[in-house]
């Protein structure tokens, strides 16, 4: 496995998780959305940029973009429908 290309992040989160309301967080499972994903988030979804535009902003290959994109629509789905816990991890 290749080493991770340093990429470029600057989303501020103000949430660290997130979860179904009035299980406990001891009950849970939890999905994990790392840094980089959060900002794909951010770039395609709020920022409504095109995957080559986000990727150059991030410093990486849009096919590195699109796997990011894709693998954290996967996560959000699993936790939504699955009844997880969603933990930002804010840092790289």
């Amino acid at each position: 496995m290749r080493p991770k290309k340093h990429r470029h992040t600057c989303c501020e989160v103000n949430a660290t998780y997130f979860k179904p309301r009035g299980i406990p967080m001891s009950d849970l499972e939890e999905v994990v959305l790392e840094a980089d994903e959060i900002e794909a988030l951010r770039l395609a979804h709020l920022e409504s940029l095109y995957q080559e535009d986000a990727a150059l902003k991030m410093n990486i290959s849009r096919q590195t973009f699109g796997r990011i994109i894709d693998t954290s629509h996967k996560k959000i789905s699993d936790a939504l429908i699955n009844g997880k816990a969603l933990r930002l991890n804010k840092t790289t």
